[in-house]
């Protein structure tokens, strides 16, 4: 049991010494992306359950878009909704498609049906961008969606950021996170060309190839999933830095602790059935985006093993006697004491870098208790991971673009 115990420990310290190395590659920017005329067509897709408190302002939001009107159309995916989402969708003069199925809940499965309906309609279109309804998105999302395609990009994540960073300590929290991935796990994967990772919302595809790959993602993290199906195809979906979309956060830790639990129960089932599979096609083809693509799928067990060993030596160590297990972190203490703190550093690195407003600094206080939050949740997500049931999160926060801007520059 010490043996495994411990090499345990170091496949863990080299997955998390690796991760770091990686975050080197995202202190630069490559600029060079080329600019087309607009020329792709779009359906931009909103999904929504009960969202109308919030749906109105992003749909007032996309028509104004700086994009010739005619290349693109709007839908909103009105999924089991009770409310007056449709409604709204229609009175302002937008597409709203619903659907009636209680007992295949959730934004995977709304999106498959909504596909289905969208290859019946007499319009085609060359690309299939997804928003939520509670998000905003800057004025040139669509310029940029037409030059990645124009570019061959099949699979497109847009820069997610958050639209009300400042609401609480919890939103302050999930907006560092969200600086510290698009900076340090995004874009130094965009710079060495390997896979990047979808994000839910945000997210551009090339019609083609949903028509030739369909959706088949129904999981409780379909953005995941979706990526692995890309990843195994040889398809590596792609981060535009400069495509911005604004999604909010729920205020409060219970609604956080329960949103996080769904991502990590999905996660569980998702890396349960790509890991070895992606791990097997990355080593056998020597694909360095393959391999690490399947690392990424392993981080929650990473998370929750990480979390178990921690307490098993703690305890060990407190118990009367020798300590029975053999802690790497005793070995080498110096080289596991500076990997501990940079990996805590390349936070405030990515404010800086991504150069966060000001106010958001003082959150730095309280965010190791979010990052703390996560083992618990991870944990009760290890024991519950067959649990297929989706949960809706609330959006209440009406807020328009220019309140998220002038806020960002605050």
């Amino acid at each position: 049991m010490d043996r495994i115990l411990y090499v345990t420990q170091i496949v863990l310290a080299l997955i998390g010494l690796y991760q770091l190395l990686l975050t080197f590659f995202g202190w630069f920017r490559k600029k060079t992306k080329k600019s087309f005329a607009p020329q792709k067509s779009f359906a931009v897709l909103v999904a929504a359950h009960n969202e109308e408190q919030v749906v109105g302002a992003l749909i007032e939001n996309l028509k104004n878009l700086n994009y010739p009107k005619e290349l693109y159309d709007i839908m909103v995916i009105c999924d089991n909704c009770s409310d007056g989402t449709a409604d709204i969708a229609r009175s302002m003069g937008v597409m709203a498609f619903e659907r009636r199925n209680p007992n295949l809940r959730g934004k995977g499965y709304a999106i498959e049906w909504m596909l289905k309906e969208l290859w019946k309609l007499p319009k085609s279109y060359d690309g299939v961008v997804m928003f939520d309804a509670d998000n905003l998105v800057e004025q040139d999302f669509l310029i940029h969606m037409n030059d990645d395609l124009c570019s061959g990009y099949r699979v497109v994540q847009a820069y997610l950021d958050t639209k009300n960073p400042h609401d609480s300590w919890i939103t302050s929290a999930y907006a560092i996170s969200y600086w510290y991935c698009n900076r340090l796990w995004q874009l130094p994967r965009t710079n060495l060309k390997l896979a990047n990772y979808l994000g839910g919302t945000g997210m551009c595809f090339e019609t083609d190839l949903l028509r030739e790959m369909g959706w088949g993602a129904t999981s409780l993290v379909e953005d995941l999933e979706f990526t692995m199906r890309c990843v195994k195809q040889g398809i590596y979906p792609y981060f535009d830095y400069d495509a911005k979309v604004y999604d909010e956060k729920p205020l409060g830790f219970k609604a956080s602790a329960r949103q996080r639990l769904r991502w990590m129960q999905g996660h569980f089932d998702v890396a349960r059935r790509y890991f070895f599979p992606l791990l097997w096609q990355g080593l056998k083809e020597a694909n360095w985006a393959k391999t690490d693509t399947a690392i990424y799928a392993l981080n929650v067990y990473n998370l929750f093993l990480g979390g178990l060993i921690t307490i098993v030596l703690y305890a060990d160590q407190f118990r009367p006697g020798d300590p029975y297990f053999t802690s790497l972190f005793e070995n080498a203490p110096w080289f596991f004491g500076v990997l501990y703190a940079m990996n805590l550093l390349v936070f405030p690195l990515s404010l800086l870098m991504e150069k966060a407003p000001k106010k958001i600094w003082r959150s730095l206080i309280t965010f190791p208790v979010f990052l703390i939050s996560w083992y618990p949740v991870t944990f009760y997500a290890f024991f519950t991971q067959n649990n297929k049931q989706w949960s809706h999160t609330q959006h209440t926060r009406v807020i328009r673009l220019e309140e998220v801007q002038s806020k960002q520059a605050s």
